[in-house]
């Protein structure tokens, strides 16, 4: 059974404020185009699909063949970042990635695998913004996360992932 996880903007300023490892910070899913965001402890998360339950897994999300994506990743800091440049709230998925990880920079992920839980995640390409996430999280939310708006990753390997893990980054040799 699925339980529902909300982190809050003071929480996360509470993870920047303490050196440690990268680590994730939110889980998110919708189960279809334009359903609302809903946070989760724990997920699992298969090869070639996505995180169970979310509307990437199933083929139910709103985007075109060539611009799909099994998960979504943004950092929790370019999340504070936008909020304070614009005052929009972008907190409880209203940004509509799935993963939100702290302690990691933008720029890290590009070319990099990760390590989340048991799940093993590749780099596939960055995620930009589109004028849907107006539509569906209100109108400006495009414009604040901007450059930041997150990665898009593929399922290297299957397995569980929760809240609190521990992040891991390589680059593949070669």
């Amino acid at each position: 059974m699925w339980v529902r996880a909300v982190i809050s903007l003071r929480r996360l300023r509470a993870l920047f404020s303490q050196s440690r490892p990268p680590q994730l910070v939110g889980i998110y899913v919708a189960e279809h185009a334009g359903a609302r965001m809903q946070g989760l402890e724990a997920a699992e998360a298969l090869v070639g699909r996505g995180l169970v339950g979310d509307r990437y897994a199933t083929d139910a999300g709103h985007w075109r063949a060539t611009d799909r994506c099994e998960i979504t990743l943004i950092s929790a800091e370019d999340l504070l970042r936008s909020e304070r440049r614009t005052g929009l709230k972008l907190q409880q998925g209203a940004h509509r990635r799935n993963l939100v990880v702290a302690g990691l920079r933008q720029s890290e992920l590009r070319g990099a695998r990760l390590r989340i839980g048991e799940v093993e995640l590749g780099w596939h390409r960055i995620r930009p913004p589109c004028g849907y996430l107006d539509q569906i999280a209100g109108r400006g939310m495009a414009n604040a996360l901007g450059r930041h708006a997150g990665h898009c990753f593929r399922v290297v390997a299957s397995g569980r992932l929760q809240l609190g893990d521990r992040v891991e980054l390589w680059r593949p040799e070669g």
